[in-house]
């Protein structure tokens, strides 16, 4: 177990951790960048953002809308509202978002 979802747990905190492959975005592909995903932390109660881990091309030029989601107080459901324009690698965050409310598109349930 690492370690937010230890302090999530000792807090009485549930938690959902989604995860979005980079091989199942159309720019990856078109990039030849398949290696990678982005992992989005919500509370479960609200599915308020609060935490993210991105290893992959561009994670360095995601993380910040993450970063601003974690520290506005942004739920995984105002991520997937929100307008990402396609064909992006940041659209493998809204489709986070979709992982973490139950209705991704590009990859199955």
């Amino acid at each position: 177990m690492d370690t937010l979802k230890q302090k999530q747990k000792a807090e009485g905190i549930e938690i959902v951790a989604a995860k979005f492959p980079f091989a199942a975005n159309g720019r990856a592909l078109s990039l030849d960048a398949t290696d990678g995903f982005m992992k989005m932390i919500t509370r479960k109660e609200d599915g308020l953002v609060i935490g993210a881990q991105i290893a992959g091309v561009g994670a360095s030029d995601m993380i910040s809308e993450l970063s601003l989601a974690i520290e506005a107080g942004v739920t995984a459901e105002d991520i997937a509202m929100t307008i990402h324009a396609h064909p992006t690698l940041g659209e493998i965050t809204m489709e986070t978002a979709e992982v973490a409310i139950g209705s991704p598109i590009h990859i199955v349930k």
